[in-house]
């Protein structure tokens, strides 16, 4: 292992470098076997980086990177370890190393990024936090993945970890230490229920570069990339960049056209590059996830459980599939804030799901007779 971390540690040899100079030599042995000669005759590497190879002081820090590791039970994957994250073997420039703190969560079945902006307003916030609450009810193998940053990407993790998801923070430097500081109570959180990786070893700070170095990761590590509120420019917009570039998936959620924390992700939209999303079930139908939630065998309705109002808007999804939530309302005569409640509790009780469109459609047929309510569809509340 030694060996491996000191080749991560070479100032200027990133992962696509490191990736050649194993395929050429052979292995990473091989490298740090050669004399500082024959490394320089190897293209790409000159003195300076042969040099870097073969001084002591590398090796030391290797070394103590090492009993670092050891010491904080620290698990450490090579790219060619069969426990390395699948995802990210396809990608070039995936690192060398991963540092994982926590749980083995990292080639789960399900594994989706979201990202946004760190200025996040109340709507993003609430609109993160239902997304991945509904995504929780349907999907109790899927893992949320972020960067830990102020805004959307901790709102995201706290989601999860209430909604008893894992989740993975990837961070932009070592494990010694936790940035920012104000996220380290979620950081330990997360650490239990899934883990915090980097590929930074452990002398590495939080430095600005690091961060856009890592979105990478968060990219590479997923199925797909949803954006939540992002500005014309920023991080969350590499990361979809990044992703797009995998090939994985790439969604967003829409805001108003006026708000500067909305233009990023109408960007996406408008530039097809990103999947409109409003509801749980989008990210569901776009990832081919849909087939399997419809095919598990769903309990009925509760009936004597049932209030009158639940069945008026259940029995009028029943007769008429994908109606929108002002449809129901206007013939059930219930508030639209009222019924919009209602409708998220459904889904999270799986009654209902949610098409493209926001349409509704029952998920398992009433145990009552569904006629027989006829007339009280066209009731107030």
């Amino acid at each position: 292992m030694q060996l491996r971390i000191a080749l991560t540690m070479i100032p200027d040899i990133g992962p696509v470098t490191a990736k050649k100079l194993i395929s050429h030599l052979g292995s990473v042995n091989a490298i740090f076997s050669e004399s500082r000669e024959s490394l320089m005759r190897i293209r790409g590497i000159g003195p300076r980086l042969s040099g870097a190879i073969t001084s002591s002081r590398l090796l030391e820090a290797a070394k103590r990177e090492e009993a670092f590791v050891a010491r904080h039970h620290i698990a450490v994957s090579y790219y060619k370890d069969p426990g390395y994250p699948r995802r990210l073997k396809h990608c070039l420039d995936g690192p060398i190393l991963l540092y994982t703190h926590g749980k083995p969560v990292l080639n789960e079945k399900r594994i989706l990024s979201v990202v946004g902006t760190r200025k996040a307003t109340s709507y993003g916030k609430e609109i993160c936090r239902e997304l991945i609450r509904g995504l929780a009810a349907m999907f109790s193998d899927l893992v949320i993945v972020s960067g830990l940053a102020y805004g959307i990407d901790v709102i995201a993790h706290k989601a999860a970890l209430e909604n008893g998801l894992p989740t993975i923070a990837v961070l932009g430097h070592g494990l010694s230490t936790i940035y920012p500081s104000s996220h380290r109570e979620t950081a330990k959180k997360i650490s239990r229920q899934g883990a915090l990786v980097t590929d930074f070893h452990s002398g590495v700070g939080p430095e600005r570069n690091n961060f856009l170095r890592r979105n990478r990761i968060i990219a590479g590590l997923s199925d797909a990339t949803l954006v939540i509120e992002s500005g014309e420019k920023g991080g969350a917009l590499i990361t979809a960049d990044l992703a797009d570039s995998y090939d994985r998936d790439v969604m967003a959620v829409p805001g108003r056209i006026d708000d500067p924390r909305s233009m990023g992700c109408n960007n996406l939209i408008k530039r097809n590059m990103a999947a409109l999303v409003t509801s749980p079930s989008d990210i569901a139908y776009l990832l081919n996830w849909q087939e399997e939630v419809s095919s598990r065998k769903l309990p009925p309705f509760p009936e004597e459980s049932l209030t009158s109002l639940e069945k008026r808007i259940l029995s009028l999804i029943s007769q008429f599939p994908e109606s929108t939530p002002e449809t129901i309302s206007r013939h059930t005569g219930t508030p639209i804030h009222t019924l919009l409640s209602m409708l998220v509790e459904m889904e999270l009780k799986e009654w209902v799901t949610v098409l493209p469109g926001n349409r509704y459609r029952l998920r398992t047929k009433p145990s009552w007779n569904s006629g027989s309510l006829n007339g009280m569809l066209f009731n107030t509340v």
